[in-house]
């Protein structure tokens, strides 16, 4: 692998659950990024987790199910 995905940067696999770049990536929708570093994609899935209970604590005070 080279470090130059599509559009540079690193992704995240979400079917072979690692890290991609260059030439050896899967297409858009089995993947999260692109990302400056590998480090920084590998943690994808933490970053999509922490984002969605985010959301989800907003949807809950918007709709008023919590006080």
């Amino acid at each position: 692998m080279n470090d130059s995905g599509p559009g540079g940067g690193y992704f995240w696999c979400l079917r072979h659950k690692r890290v991609e770049s260059g030439d050896d990536v899967c297409p858009a929708q089995f993947r999260l990024g692109p990302y400056s570093s590998a480090d920084d994609a590998t943690r994808a899935l933490d970053k999509v987790e922490k984002r969605n209970a985010e959301w989800d604590a907003e949807d809950a005070r918007w709709t008023g199910e919590v006080s």
